[in-house]
């Protein structure tokens, strides 16, 4: 599929509400860890065998982060939660008609049954409805009645997570599909010619909660990156400043994105997998009958990608995980 990404005038789907978690992989899962509690703020939650809970303290669920024991970094799953019970089973029985689903999981750790499915790309998903709301202890509990816990005394505590980022050898394959079975709109994309490098896409009013970008050498099923959002741009130089001082690989200092207009950071988390931080959430979607924006891949050098600050660097482009070659990321849990 070559073609650009429209959002087509069809009765809308409003079945998903949200991203509900994500797992990641690391060939050095306690450094993985000391990166996202003492840099990030974010607090372990449960240490199941080879896996590790995390949560931010805005998250309403009990975890939105899984850290697993692996081989190799990259992505272990995307779950997504439905707008009710319903809505589950409906998206449900359209991945089924896809062919895309692969079965319930019946006994994962936070949350009730999920149905599993992967991407054409072949990314692991799962969508689900019932979940573990964060039982926050009396001497965490904020005096704020809309804020799950108390602001973390440590590092530069991130809010919540924010998106997901996935590269993939076939950007509108994975998209049609995202669209079609769960209800996306695709808000802004990048093609060259007519071929669709890159798609941000949400359910929501925000500009996007999962991006599917070109990988360049067409190996399919990796990950580009995490984001957790902080709401205040500030808090990029304070966590740039953090991480530089404890010898973390920034790829991109403090910049503005010019798709989604975003306020954004780069770095790398010691087992490989890049983490993007968000200094605001960009620009909301309000309009029903969006129009989706559509940037040509010879314009986005220095705009869509930089809108203030410098272009950015090649390895943004190239770099996803698993990798085949080493990065410059800190090793050594401090």
């Amino acid at each position: 599929m070559t073609s650009e990404l429209t959002n087509q005038h069809e009765e809308p789907i409003f079945d998903v509400a949200q991203i509900a978690h994500v797992e990641i992989l690391s060939p050095t899962p306690k450094e993985t860890i000391a990166f996202y509690t003492k840099m990030l703020g974010m607090e372990v939650v449960e240490q199941v065998e080879h896996q590790t809970y995390l949560r931010a303290y805005e998250d309403n669920y009990k975890y939105s982060l899984i850290v697993t024991e692996a081989e190799e970094a990259g992505l272990g799953h995307v779950a997504w939660r439905t707008t009710s019970p319903q809505a589950l089973q409906r998206r449900v029985k359209a991945l089924e008609e896809s062919g895309r689903g692969t079965g319930w999981a019946n006994d994962e750790y936070g949350h009730g049954p999920a149905y599993q499915f992967t991407t054409p790309d072949g990314h692991k998903m799962e969508i689900l409805w019932e979940v573990e709301y964060y039982d926050c202890h009396t001497d965490k509990r904020s005096k704020l009645l809309s804020r799950s816990q108390k602001r973390p005394a440590n590092g530069v505590p991130v809010r919540r997570l924010d998106h997901i980022n996935l590269m993939s050898s076939n950007p509108a394959a994975d998209t049609d599909f995202l669209v079609k079975t769960l209800g996306f709109k695709v808000r802004e994309q990048i093609v060259d010619n007519d071929y669709v490098v890159g798609t941000w896409n949400s359910v929501s009013n925000l500009v996007h909660e999962i991006a599917i970008m070109q990988e360049p050498t067409g190996v399919k099923g990796k990950l580009h990156h995490v984001c957790y959002w902080y709401g205040v741009p500030q808090n990029l130089y304070d966590a740039a400043d953090l991480l530089k001082d404890h010898d973390y690989f920034i790829e991109i200092p403090p910049n503005k994105h010019g798709v989604s207009q975003a306020f954004c950071m780069y770095a790398y988390e010691p087992g490989g997998n890049r983490v993007e931080l968000f200094g605001d959430a960009g620009y909301l979607i309000l309009d029903p009958d969006w129009k989706t924006l559509t940037w040509q891949m010879e314009d986005v050098p220095g705009n869509g990608d930089a809108w203030i600050g410098a272009a950015f660097p090649d390895s943004f482009w190239t770099y996803g995980t698993p990798a085949p070659a080493a990065v410059p990321i800190k090793a050594v849990a401090e």
